[in-house]
């Protein structure tokens, strides 16, 4: 697990350690960088390591040995034990006993960037290639690990952070209007915009190829989450292959040459997790909860109860919502990338405390998406039945929920009703990111000055929708598998975790399961009022019945009641960004005086401001140092 960076043109290798040293919180056990010769065209890599598999081998930047190629890499490769067999028989020659780095790299010169096909894992990485003269990047299918980048006319630069690229002297720092919409209109920015001009964040699945000679950068996606729900089959049958491909996905998993555990709520993902990791053999595996001392937000019980019956060495951090209110600011200032989902404290004290044990954890994150396990799903019907009703009927409807009592508590009823109202007043497609948003079209054209429609920030969400399937709950599972997981989930427990250095894996993310369970029709997801259907179903004989019978829980902090007790962010900041700081203040009053509900646009607000606040200046463009060399 590493952080890359790196940059064609002009430059230092002081720059290059910026960069670098912007990202030393994911790779905190070694630093390497690579310099091509000088000139306008020079290249440069870097990348801070985190030690997960092979301590003496696994190096960077690698370098082919006949110097053809040279690889910067960010991720784990869970088949690269297979890849190696496979290039062995080829030809190729290893010089570690399992880095998958290498093979990684071996790959790429058997098969080019064909080799990310055949990848089953977490990654980002960087390549150039000294024969055709380009640098190549490329993620996993889901993004889970991140690559921004920027163009400009005389180089390229990229990195796995937003505050590592910044430090490259040709990146600019002007807010981008369009990427700021699009942040309050999902609470966050998917891809490929991002909060500054001339920066882009590849997708998930993608492949970049900039050709250094003529400076000319093409992209591929060469996956997407496409649901093709095949009926054929028994319930039987599909529950026995879905264990069957959860436990080779666990299995995959557990390879590591450090300590590893696993995160643990009273949930049926995490628990699935866990528990076919213990059938996988080996010690008591450790996990890991965060308890609040407040009952309502507190799972530690229900998940202490399910370590118990698997056997886990269980470890549980209790804490006062104080406290975690008290770090607020903290985690919001050192995030790299606004993100406006509250459950990314919670999130952070988690990864800290699992770090205090153990350097790899495994989640359950992918459950939700992929089995249709939020309420939004059993919103659906009746979101079908409302989109019906005349424009003046719902405006009623509005006025209403409107006379509601305004509760602090997560996901009260008067929240879901007006937040599904809101999300009606648009075509199917922009149904789902309107519900989560955190601020609705007229508060974006209020806070910005401009006036704000659905295709502008939703453009391409309702694109997403109406070339998918004649099923609206299919079309559904696409947008949580091709825009909210990749662009709000993974990247919470991405950054939470990296901050702690703490690599965190997803085996419902695994290649094969995603493949298998993308052919399931809907009802084996969500049906019979049952969410998660099929997985309960197969589960059915590891799992406590209290797992499986109990509701989903979100991983929650009461930010309605915090926001009426804290002060105001600085309106001069806002207005920085191109918001309207005083129409931000008077929205902050009537929350604080519970004359309203805007906990999602005020906690939105804080998110940029404190990134606002805490963002680096940018750096001067230094003298260049260019040296031939291998890792330092």
């Amino acid at each position: 697990m590493c952080g890359i960076a790196g940059f064609v043109g002009p430059g230092s290798l002081a720059d290059l350690a910026r960069m670098c040293g912007a990202l030393a919180h994911r790779g905190p056990d070694a630093a390497g960088y690579w310099q091509s010769d000088g000139g306008p065209h020079a290249v440069a890599l870097g990348a801070r390591r985190l030690v997960i598999l092979d301590r003496a081998g696994g190096s960077q930047p690698l370098a082919l040995p006949d110097g053809g190629a040279v690889l910067v890499f960010n991720g784990e490769i869970y088949n690269h034990r297979e890849l190696r067999r496979e290039l062995e028989g080829r030809g190729h020659r290893f010089r570690s006993d399992h880095s998958d780095t290498e093979v990684v790299l071996n790959g790429y010169a058997a098969w080019g960037t064909d080799l990310v096909r055949r990848l089953n894992g977490m990654f980002s990485f960087a390549l150039y290639d000294h024969r055709l003269h380009r640098l190549v990047l490329a993620t996993d299918p889901f993004g889970k690990k991140p690559l921004y980048y920027a163009e400009r006319a005389d180089g390229f630069a990229f990195a796995s952070e937003l505050s590592a690229l910044r430090r490259n002297p040709t990146v600019g720092d002007a807010i981008d209007g369009q990427g700021l919409r699009r942040f309050l209109a999902f609470g966050f920015v998917p891809a490929p915009a991002t909060l500054l001009k001339g920066v882009r964040k590849m997708h998930g699945g993608e492949v970049l190829v900039h050709r250094i000679a003529e400076r000319t950068t093409t992209s591929e996606r060469y996956w997407r989450y496409r649901v093709t729900a095949d009926a054929r089959g028994s319930p039987a049958d599909w529950a026995a292959e879905l264990r069957d491909l959860l436990a080779q996905a666990v299995a995959r998993r557990l390879e590591s040459d450090v300590p590893l555990g696993f995160f643990l709520s009273g949930g049926i993902d995490s628990a699935t997790v866990l528990a076919l990791a213990g059938r996988a053999g080996g010690d008591r595996p450790p996990s890991f909860t965060i308890g609040f001392s407040e009952p309502s937000y507190d799972e530690s019980h229900a998940a202490a109860a399910v370590a118990a019956r698997l056997g886990s060495a269980h470890h549980v951090e209790t804490l006062t919502l104080a406290h975690a209110e008290g770090l607020v600011g903290e985690v919001l200032g050192r995030i790299d990338e606004p993100l406006a989902d509250p459950s990314l404290v919670p999130t952070y004290l988690l990864s800290r405390f699992a770090r205090r044990h153990v350097t790899v954890a495994l989640s359950g994150d992918g459950g939700d998406e992929l089995f249709a396990g939020y309420t939004t799903f059993g919103a659906l019907p009746l979101a079908v039945i409302g989109a019906r009703v005349p424009g003046a009927g719902r405006r009623l409807l509005r006025q209403a929920a409107d006379w509601l009592p305004r509760q602090t508590t997560d996901l009260s009823f008067d929240f879901k009703l007006r937040r599904a109202l809101r999300g009606l007043d648009h075509v199917p497609g922009a149904w789902h990111p309107a519900w989560l948003a955190p601020a609705g079209l007229d508060e974006i054209t209020a806070l910005t000055g401009q006036r704000v429609v659905a295709e502008d920030v939703y453009g391409d969400v309702i694109a997403l929708w109406e070339a998918g399937r004649d099923s609206v709950y299919d079309r559904a599972l696409e947008y949580y598998g091709n825009v909210y997981l990749p662009y709000d989930i993974l990247p919470k427990i991405d950054r939470a975790s990296m901050l702690c250095s703490l690599e965190v894996r997803s085996p419902f993310l695994d290649r094969d399961l995603t493949a298998f369970v993308s052919r399931l029709p809907y009802r084996a997801k969500h049906g019979m009022g049952v969410r998660k259907r099929l997985l309960r179903a197969a589960m059915a004989d590891l799992l406590p019945a209290a797992v499986l019978r109990r509701p989903k829980k979100g991983f929650g902090m009461p930010i309605a009641a915090w926001l009426r007790r804290w002060p105001h962010p600085e309106p001069a900041r806002a207005r920085d960004l191109g918001l309207d700081g005083d129409w931000l203040v008077a929205r902050w009053e009537e929350h604080r005086a519970g004359a309203a509900d805007h906990r999602g646009l005020l906690w939105a607000w804080l998110c940029l401001d404190r990134w606002q606040a805490n963002r680096p200046a940018p750096r001067a463009r230094t003298e260049s140092v260019w040296q031939e060399s291998g890792t330092a």
